[in-house]
C-alpha cells in the first residue's frame, strides 16, 4: 500500500470526516424512526419525535456539506456516481424530504388516522434512506460497471444484487441500535424501560448481520483486505470495532446510557474506517475493469482548487463544529412535552 501525505490524501481523509459524522448524528435518528411504530401510545411516539426534534435536521447539514466537499475536490467521482446512481438518489431524496413533511404535520392534528399516517411515513422513509445509503456503500465496494471515458455503464438494476441488499439490511440494523440507544438516553420511566429491553434485540440483530455480510464481503470481494494483509496494524482497527460493540450491552446493563452511545459512535467510526482502508486510494473501484476505477488522482481537481478548499474548510468546519454542539447542549437532557413540541 502506497501512502502519500499530498493534498488528495488529505481531501479523502476530510470528507470521510465528514461522512462519518453524518453517519453518527443522523445514524441515530434515522434508527428512531425506524423503531417509531413499535411504539404504540400517541404520548410515547411524541416522546420518541421530540427526542430528535431539535437536531434532524441540523445532523444533515453533514450530509450537504460531505457532497459539497466531494464535488469541489473529487468533481468526476461526483458525477459519475450522481449520474450512475440517479434513480437511487431520486428515492434518497423522496425519502428525506417525505420524512421531514412526516415529522412536521404528524401533531398538526389530532385525528388518529392522520397520525397514525404519519407515523407510518416517518418509519418507512428512515428505514428507505438507511437501506439506499447501505446499498450505495455496497455498489462501492463490490465495484460499479464503468467504461473507458470512466462513465457509469449500468442500470438501476445493475446496483441491485444480493450483497449491496445485505450492506444495506446490515446499515439498518445498525442505525437500529445506535438509535435505540439514543432514545434511552433521552426517555425515562416506563418508556425508558421499554426501550432498553430493545436495545439488546437490536445490538443480535446488527451482529448476526455484521458477521454475515463481513464473510461475504472475505470471500467474494477480497480486495477489500488487501491492505490488511500488507499493513497488518490495520487489524487494530477491526479490534477496537469488536471492541466497542461488546462494550455497548455492558454499559447498558450497568445503566450507563451516555458511554453506550460513545462505543455506539466508536463502531459505526471504525467501520467507516475498514472500509476506507479497503477502498484507498479507489473512491469509485470499477468492475470488471478496475483500470477504469476513479482514484484519488485521476478523479480530483487542481492542486490550487484544492488547496483553496483546504484554507476554506480549516474556516469554516469549526463554525460546524460550534454549531453542533451547541445544540446538542442547550437541548441536553430528557424529553419534555410542552405546547411548542411536535
Amino acid at each position: 500500500m502506497e501512502f502519500t501525505f499530498d493534498l488528495n490524501t488529505i481531501w479523502f481523509i476530510l470528507i470521510g470526516v465528514l461522512l462519518t459524522g453524518y453517519a453518527i448524528l443522523d445514524g441515530f435518528d434515522l434508527g428512531v424512526g425506524a423503531l417509531h411504530l413499535l411504539v404504540k401510545d400517541d404520548t410515547e411516539r411524541r416522546i420518541m419525535l421530540n427526542s430528535i426534534g431539535p437536531v434532524w435536521d441540523g445532523n444533515e447539514v453533514w450530509l450537504v456539506t460531505g457532497g459539497g466537499a466531494l464535488f469541489a475536490a473529487f468533481p468526476h467521482v461526483y458525477a459519475t456516481v450522481f449520474s450512475g446512481f440517479y434513480t437511487a438518489f431520486m428515492l434518497l431524496l423522496f425519502g428525506l424530504i417525505f420524512r421531514a413533511v412526516a415529522i412536521e404535520f404528524r401533531s398538526k392534528e389530532k385525528m388518529k388516522w392522520w397520525r397514525n399516517m404519519w407515523d407510518t411515513a416517518f418509519c418507512v422513509s428512515s428505514i428507505l434512506i438507511a437501506f439506499l445509503m447501505g446499498v450505495a456503500l455496497g455498489n462501492l465496494i463490490a465495484g460499479i460497471p464503468l467504461d473507458a471515458e470512466k462513465e457509469f455503464a449500468g442500470s438501476f438494476l445493475s446496483l441491485i444484487n444480493p450483497y449491496t441488499i445485505m450492506v444495506g439490511i446490515t446499515t439498518v440494523a445498525l442505525f437500529m441500535m445506535h438509535g435505540s440507544i439514543y432514545a434511552v438516553m433521552k426517555t425515562e420511566g416506563s418508556l425508558q424501560s421499554k426501550i432498553r429491553g430493545w436495545v439488546n434485540n437490536t445490538i443480535i440483530f446488527f451482529v448476526i448481520c455484521y458477521v454475515t455480510t463481513t464473510m461475504y464481503t472475505l470471500i467474494y470481494y477480497p480486495h477489500m483486505v488487501q491492505h490488511f494483509k500488507e499493513q497488518p496494524l490495520f487489524f487494530v482497527v477491526a479490534i477496537l470495532n469488536m471492541l466497542a460493540i461488546a462494550n455497548i450491552p455492558r454499559e447498558i446493563f450497568h445503566k450507563r446510557d451516555f458511554l453506550a452511545f460513545l462505543s455506539s459512535c466508536a463502531s459505526i467510526a471504525a467501520l467507516l474506517i475498514l472500509f476506507a482502508i479497503g477502498l484507498f486510494p479507489n473512491i469509485v473501484l470499477s468492475n470488471p475493469n478496475p483500470e477504469f476505477s476513479l482514484n484519488i488522482y485521476n478523479a480530483a481537481s487542481s492542486q490550487k482548487t484544492l488547496n483553496i478548499m483546504l484554507i476554506v474548510a480549516a474556516i469554516g468546519v469549526p463554525f460546524v463544529l460550534a454549531y453542533t454542539i451547541s445544540i446538542y447542549w442547550v437541548f441536553r437532557g430528557k424529553v419534555k412535552l410542552d405546547n411548542m413540541s411536535y
